[in-house]
């Protein structure tokens, strides 16, 4: 019974462990923003979560109480997981990223959808003759 427990727990770990990898695999190589932004927010949520449970599950294994920061992690992940995808995702398309123009000479910018750089205006302050006038004036 205590082996099959083990080979149960450890298959969790690896199935975790496995989605972890995908997750961050799919964000170094896919190439838009949104594909980027599914790979991490959903196998990565799965498998840190795997993780979580086999840890949990294997304290109560050894009759240990469970820790109250591994159900703290597992709670604050799976809220706030996807709050924040859906969060950036809204923003990218409220910034319409696909009609924005490309970078010129940049093509990866291209495949990526980003958007232009902002020109940089300066203020430019023009001095007028009055101030020069009533300074001269009161000497």
């Amino acid at each position: 019974m205590i082996t099959a427990i083990q080979i149960v727990l450890s298959v969790v770990l690896l199935f975790g462990c496995f989605f972890i990898l995908v997750g961050a695999l799919g964000l170094v190589k896919l190439s838009t923003f949104f594909k980027r932004l599914h790979a991490p927010t959903k196998a990565s949520t799965l498998g840190v979560g795997c993780v979580l449970v086999s840890s949990v599950a294997y304290h109560i294994f050894l009759g240990q109480d469970p820790q109250p920061r591994e159900l703290l992690i597992t709670i604050f992940l799976f809220i706030t997981a996807p709050i924040s995808a859906h969060l950036m995702a809204k923003a990218a398309l409220s910034l319409l990223m696909e009609t924005r123009p490309t970078l010129p000479g940049n093509e990866r910018a291209e495949d990526e959808q980003l958007p232009p750089p902002e020109p940089v205006r300066e203020k430019v302050v023009e001095a007028t003759d009055d101030v020069y006038t009533s300074n001269e004036s009161k000497r």
